[in-house]
This record gives C-alpha cells, sequence and structure tokens, in this order.
C-alpha cells in the first residue's frame, strides 16, 4: 500500500471551498487524488477549528538539520570504508552535534546507503591455476567413501559480539561493482 499523499495548505484550502458550494466529499476526494477519508477529516477538522492547517504534532524534534544530513551523506559517499562512529566524530568535532551512532546509520538509510561487505574478486596467478589443476587431476578418480572424509564448509564465520571487526561499505542498491 503506498504511503498517503499529504494535501498543501493550497489543496486543503480548494477542497474546503469545494465542499461550501456543495460538492460531495467524495468528488473532491477524487478531484485531489486522496482517499475520500481525508476530505472528511479535513472538513471536521475545519468545522471544528475554523482552521484547515494540521495541529502541531508531539514526538521527539530530529537532532540533526537538513545541512548536517548531507555532511553526512558526503562522508560516507567520500569514504565508502568509514564506519558510523567515525562519521559520528566528524559530525561532531565539525558541528558540535552530539548524536549516536545509530542515528548516522538512520540517517545513511534514509538516503538508500547500506553497510554492505566489499566485494573481492580474487586474482588467480598462474602458478594459482596450476595448483588447482594439480589439484583436481590428483583427485578426479576418488571413490563416494574417500570424498565422505572430507568436510566441506560455506566458510560461514560466527561471532558471539556484535561486532565482527569486518569493514564494511556503504553503498546504494546496484553500486555493488562500482
Amino acid at each position: 500500500m503506498p504511503p498517503r499523499r499529504k494535501l498543501s495548505d493550497l489543496d486543503r484550502g480548494r477542497a474546503i471551498g469545494w465542499l461550501q458550494d456543495g460538492v460531495a466529499a467524495r468528488q473532491v476526494a477524487q478531484r485531489l487524488a486522496v482517499a475520500p477519508s481525508v476530505i472528511i477529516r479535513l472538513k471536521q477538522r475545519f468545522h471544528a477549528t475554523g482552521r484547515v492547517q494540521e495541529r502541531q504534532r508531539s514526538g521527539r524534534p530530529r537532532v540533526t538539520t537538513q545541512r548536517e544530513d548531507r555532511f553526512i551523506q558526503r562522508q560516507a559517499m567520500q569514504q565508502r570504508m568509514a564506519t558510523a562512529n567515525n562519521i559520528r566524530q566528524r559530525l561532531q568535532t565539525t558541528t558540535n552535534t552530539v548524536v549516536s551512532g545509530q542515528t548516522i546509520r538512520n540517517r545513511l538509510h534514509n538516503f538508500g546507503l547500506r553497510a554492505r561487505r566489499p566485494v573481492r574478486g580474487t586474482t588467480l596467478t598462474a602458478n594459482h591455476r596450476a595448483a588447482l589443476r594439480a589439484w583436481c587431476t590428483q583427485h578426479v578418480r576418488w571413490q563416494r567413501q574417500q570424498w565422505a572424509q572430507v568436510l566441506f564448509t560455506d566458510e560461514s564465520r560466527f561471532c558471539w559480539e556484535p561486532a565482527d571487526g569486518r569493514i564494511r561499505v556503504w553503498r546504494r542498491r546496484g553500486e555493488r561493482f562500482a
């Protein structure tokens, strides 16, 4: 389900004008491409308060400004391997704004950036290829019982601590090999 479209002040005024002219709420909703419930709530708010502006909402105020958000994004784009805490420290020394590392990650996620493992393609030298070929020819005639003695792993890594010490890269979707 797509997010609800907010009406601008101009559209709210137009909607109230149409409603006062006798146009049905459903038709007003069709003209403005919103749900009829939006127009009905707007009409109720106008009759109760005499205003069409949205009331002030409670909630935690944002710690960072738009300028600081752009600074965070620029830092992540310029130094892709910077951690959220490194960006947090740079933000603090530059603008004296104290935020948490999670706030930095949230802002970067809003910009579509995610921390991912860098892609590393191992380049095989001629010696590597020769050694691989020799290993394959040596084991080509192995029987099922011999292979049963071998343990294959997917090289998964498991950590007890949340920070595994791996380097991550901030990137957008589709930037894997860029």
